[in-house]
């Protein structure tokens, strides 16, 4: 318990993530929280203790919950890039069950705010918030960017010749897709989505941990126009920093404010994602090499953009850096973007440091009824 108050936490049973946020808690000599299944907020209202402290975590990786937040009659294929657009349609409707539980219980708060967590799941809205509040981001195509020629229209509208093409739902770089365009033509996507062409001459597309290499632009058109009905956030490919001879990028986790966790993502291609085979980098030696008054700058960017969701404990902030980290860009905010084993901040992990930020107070809760 924070403050005699219960801890509930919106999980998936046997989730790594949650077995650490119950280890945490476990070693803040706190009892164990109270788990709701995703499952069961998936199908219909839960209920909760008094008092409770709610905590929401990924639904991600149960093929159950994927398939009731989706409305499918049939299990998905977790493998599939396809499928997000339904899944965070199942996403909205199930915190908006959590949040009523939450108002009809005496006392009971949310940690983060649906709205919130609504948001960062979209990257469309997402950057848009990120603009509005001053936050620097990449520069955006204006939507809808409904299929592969309309993309192309509007890349050669703002004379644009590489972009990120992302699923506007997606997370873990599922479909995102590096494209690289020539004033010859030439055309190269680099991404996680193996195109798999059915007898038919139907698409599917299947996510990979090996990337993708694709030169032929009917297949980087094909790839595009199987993701785009699922809703598409185009960027303009801004460049990143080199460290050690590999592109780095920096996950950094702000915990009720405060930048406190960080990782240096480090790639020989243009996705980062420590999942698909890259490494993380010397955190202290890239910190040596570009100097505190940058470095400080690079967290006071990445505490910025969370502060756009200031109703909500945690976000994992994706930022990149100019080469010369003169500037700094944010790519992503990731609502369950805490997931960084073995990185300690005074001793504690990302799970560890949300509970000591609700046991002393940096994350203001409101009085109990």
């Amino acid at each position: 318990m924070i403050g005699g108050r219960p801890l509930v936490v919106v999980g998936v049973p046997g989730n790594r993530r949650l077995d650490l946020f119950r280890a945490a808690a476990e070693s803040s000599g706190l009892p164990e929280p109270e788990i709701v299944p995703w499952r069961d907020l998936a199908t219909g209202p839960v209920g909760l203790p008094e008092d409770a402290l709610v905590r929401v975590d990924s639904p991600g990786g149960d093929v159950e919950t994927e398939r009731l937040l989706r409305g499918w009659e049939h299990a998905p294929d977790l493998y599939r890039a396809e499928g997000t657009a339904d899944q965070h349609a199942g996403f909205r409707a199930a915190l908006a069950r959590l949040a009523e539980a939450v108002a009809a219980t005496p006392g009971a708060h949310l940690l983060q705010e649906p709205a919130d967590l609504v948001d960062m799941c979209d990257k469309r809205r997402c950057h848009a918030r990120l603009d509005a509040a001053g936050v620097p981001v990449a520069p955006a195509l204006p939507g809808p960017v409904t299929d592969y020629a309309t993309l192309r229209a509007l890349m050669d509208a703002h004379r644009w010749r590489r972009v990120f093409v992302k699923p506007a739902h997606g997370s873990s770089a599922s479909g995102v897709v590096a494209l690289a365009t020539s004033p010859r033509g030439q055309v190269r996507a680099v991404t996680s989505a193996d195109l798999v062409r059915g007898a038919d001459g139907s698409v599917e597309l299947y996510n990979s941990l090996r990337l993708r290499t694709y030169t032929r632009e009917e297949r980087v058109a094909a790839v595009v126009d199987a993701l785009a009905p699922d809703g598409l956030h185009v960027e303009r490919w801004v460049p990143k920093a080199g460290f050690g001879g590999r592109t780095v990028d920096l996950r950094v986790v702000v915990v009720a404010g405060r930048a406190s966790h960080v990782v240096v993502r480090s790639s020989a291609s243009p996705l980062t994602n420590l999942h698909l085979g890259n490494a993380r980098g010397d955190l202290e030696a890239l910190r040596a090499s570009v100097g505190p008054r940058a470095w400080a700058e690079a967290m006071a960017t990445a505490e910025a953009a969370a502060a756009c969701f200031p109703r909500t404990l945690y976000a994992g902030v994706d930022l990149l850096a100019s080469p010369g980290w003169r500037e700094f860009t944010v790519c992503e905010v990731n609502a369950f973007g805490d997931l960084i084993p073995g990185v300690l901040h005074e001793g504690r992990d990302t799970y560890a440091e949300q509970l000591h930020a609700l046991a002393t107070g940096r994350f203001p809760l409101p009085e109990r009824v």
